[in-house]
């Protein structure tokens, strides 16, 4: 049907839950100091960036980025202050970007504009929480 589901065998046996009924592709999933659960996903519906965590003890939604169709080929990182980090493809435009909620609020930036660059995003933080971001760059058949 095409939801958002999150599964577990946290308890000996596999447990599905859903998490957004509009649906989410492209899903990347990170654990923060406590043990809750965040998701970056792009949501199918709405054609948006979504997030989504359990650390409130129930599943919370949010839109990250509404501009056009953005969200595909989402990475979740969490620093060590358990702030989010986002690497995702704008496919409206082409472009890779990178959103965060380091200052208490979603901030999202374009990362690279040019040609089409930004599919299969992966991004990582460094202890000092820095980011590195590796993707595709469609225009130049390059690995970036």
């Amino acid at each position: 049907n095409g939801d958002l589901k999150y599964a577990t065998n946290a308890t000996g046996s596999w447990v599905t839950t859903v998490v957004d009924s509009d649906g989410g592709w492209d899903t990347s999933i990170a654990l923060d100091a406590s043990g809750k659960l965040h998701i970056s996903y792009y949501d199918v519906t709405n054609r948006d960036l979504k997030y989504a965590t359990n650390a409130s003890g129930s599943w919370v939604t949010t839109t990250v980025d509404s501009t056009g169709t953005v969200g595909w080929y989402t990475s979740i990182e969490l620093d060590t202050s358990d702030k989010i980090h986002i690497s995702y493809y704008d496919i409206t435009n082409g472009d890779l970007k990178y959103a965060t909620n380091v200052s208490g609020s979603w901030t999202t930036t374009t990362v690279d504009s040019d040609g089409d660059a930004g599919e299969y995003t992966s991004i990582k933080l460094d202890t000092s929480g820095k980011g590195y971001i590796g993707y595709y760059d469609v225009t130049n058949a390059d690995l970036k």
